[in-house]
């Protein structure tokens, strides 16, 4: 099909990976789609931006034929993608599932419905009226109901130390500006009581951390796959993502069921969807972190390096009203991994590729992406305010090969090719104390 004979599919809140997966996969749906953004991009979206009216506008027509629409956006792309589907009577999941799945109090209580036994222990707390005892124990870790990557996410250690925590200006000025569009879409599109202003606390969570990831599509829920997630020891930093998961087969059996399960609880419908989870070697149990209601834009070539297809081919399928079709160890890669590259104490960046660079060394290396995130001259230093309080990423790469030996060879050769070099200050920081990612979300986009 060619012209006017392929649908139109809008990508709302375009993400850093959209446009290199979607690119990866071309093949896939080139000649069935035609592929528009609207600005502004997820990046770039600004904290009073008019988000109902966006919404309005599309649903009119304003931002031209739509016949699709998708986002890799956690906030504000997933609810809003949802919303002008739903408006224009296209396939997706409903605003209000959408936001109740990503608000992380309410998704807790239907978590606890449907899998009690992979729920920790947890309480909401409002930080205007911090409570002096909590019914789960200290430590404990607590996080926005609304996140970005672990902003604000924090193993707390005593009530004086949260109320510390919630009396912070850093907080005030999440939940004042931060959460301003959130609080827009939960009183536009849903009748929930709590906003976004709120925190939950919940027991600790140890052991091996994963993302499963499927779809939601005619009442049915699908696995696509289980990604391991690889922390650093000292900071608990994610440095990075493995496909397929070393797990033993039986945990992911149990993991596949649980996320199937929390799934359909929650009403998910045609939408890709990842489950962040955790596995204890020494009690044998299986946890849910959380529940994010989008793609993985992150993870999407890992799939298709293994097994064949990329996720954004299942995520265009569903919004296109199509019956996806997963397919499984088909890819040219028995193993494939997404590696941020990070800093860990502040450090002033004296080289980095250019976009020209990029390409060459992706072309030297069949399969391998490259999202650059820093420039010549830029300071790698705000840790507190970044993604995990711990790092600062600059780079992601994403490779495929023959093992994960194979794997850490590739990666090392291609960090050559590509030149970044990156000097620490004379300054040292101080060893990051009380920020961890168990319990926060992963390498993804907001």
């Amino acid at each position: 099909m060619v012209g006017d004979a392929r649908r139109r599919v809008l990508v709302v809140f375009e993400t850093q990976w959209d446009r290199k997966q979607l690119e990866a996969c071309r093949g896939a749906w080139e000649d069935r789609a035609e592929i528009r953004t609207a600005e502004p991009r997820d990046a770039d979206c600004p904290w009073d931006f008019d988000i109902l009216g966006f919404i309005d506008r599309a649903a009119a027509r304003e931002l031209g034929r739509i016949d699709a629409v998708l986002s890799s956006s956690d906030y504000p792309g997933a609810t809003t993608a949802a919303a002008i589907a739903t408006r224009l009577g296209l396939p997706g999941s409903r605003p209000e599932r959408v936001i109740a799945a990503s608000h992380k109090y309410y998704s807790r209580i239907a978590q606890r419905r449907a899998v009690p036994e992979a729920v920790p222990r947890f309480a909401l707390v409002d930080p205007e009226q911090p409570q002096a005892e909590l019914p789960i124990p200290f430590p404990c870790f607590v996080k926005p109901v609304r996140g970005s990557f672990s902003v604000l996410a924090r193993r707390i250690e005593s009530p004086a130390a949260l109320a510390a925590f919630l009396a912070a200006p850093a907080l005030k000025e999440f939940t004042g500006e931060y959460l301003h569009l959130f609080g827009r879409l939960v009183r536009g599109l849903t009748s929930l009581e709590l906003d976004g202003r709120y925190f939950i606390a919940e027991e600790l969570l140890g052991g091996h951390a994963v993302t499963v990831e499927g779809f939601a599509c005619d009442g049915e829920v699908e696995i696509l796959g289980i990604v391991d997630s690889g922390l650093d020891p000292r900071t608990r930093s994610f440095v990075r993502f493995d496909y397929p998961s070393a797990l033993p087969e039986a945990v992911q059996v149990r993991m596949a069921g649980v996320a199937r399960r929390t799934i359909r609880e929650l009403e998910l419908e045609r939408t890709l969807w990842n489950v962040e989870m955790t596995w204890d070697p020494e009690t044998d149990r299986v946890a849910i972190i959380e529940v994010n209601p989008r793609i993985c834009g992150q993870f999407g070539d890992l799939y298709q390096k293994v097994d064949g297809a990329n996720s954004y081919e299942v995520a265009l399928a569903l919004a296109l009203g199509e019956r996806p079709r997963p397919r499984h160890r088909e890819g040219r890669f028995a193993a494939a991994a997404s590696f941020p590259l990070r800093v860990f104490e502040p450090s002033r960046v004296l080289a980095a590729p250019s976009a020209a660079e990029i390409a060459a060394a992706e072309a030297a290396f069949p399969g391998a992406l490259v999202w650059s995130e820093c420039a010549v001259g830029e300071e790698l230093a705000d840790f507190e305010q970044g993604e995990d309080g711990a790092s600062h990423r600059y780079a992601v790469v994403n490779l495929g090969g023959a093992s994960r030996e194979d794997l850490d060879a590739r990666l090392a050769a291609l960090r050559a090719r590509l030149g970044y070099r990156i000097r620490p200050r004379a300054a040292a920081r101080p060893a990051p104390g009380g920020a961890g990612t168990l319990g926060g979300d992963p390498e993804k986009p907001t």
